[in-house]
């Protein structure tokens, strides 16, 4: 059973910085992707970033930059870092796991599992 845990998100003001984690039980990050996706109110889910198991990582136009998406293998945690933050970063975060081979990494229906999301309020 595959369970994925986000923390760390929060209010901060804008030009802020935040570090979300995931942690993954019965999953191994060190042979899978992972990735963060967010949801804005009203909005689409919007693929983040994602780190690939060989550790190659990809970012959003929108987060390049300013988000650095990164894996602690031992103890099978998931970070995002976020820096300089925007308002329109504002949005609930979630970590995913499992990318089904060959597929697009921004689609929510290509990943297998999915936390329970961690809200983060940029003003």
């Amino acid at each position: 059973h595959v369970q994925l845990v986000e923390s760390g998100g929060g209010s901060v003001q804008t030009g802020g910085s935040l570090r979300l984690s995931c942690a993954a039980s019965g999953y191994t990050y060190s042979t899978n992707c992972m990735g963060w996706f967010r949801q804005a109110p009203g909005k689409e889910h919007e693929g983040v970033a994602i780190i690939e198991s060989v550790g190659a990582t990809t970012y959003a136009d929108s987060v390049k930059g300013r988000f650095t998406i990164s894996r602690d293998i031992a103890k099978n945690t998931l970070y995002l870092q976020m820096n300089s933050l925007k308002l329109e970063d504002t949005a609930m975060y979630y970590c995913a796991a499992d990318l089904v081979t060959g597929g697009n990494w921004r689609s929510i229906d290509h990943w297998s599992y999915w936390g329970q999301g961690t809200q983060v309020t940029v003003s």
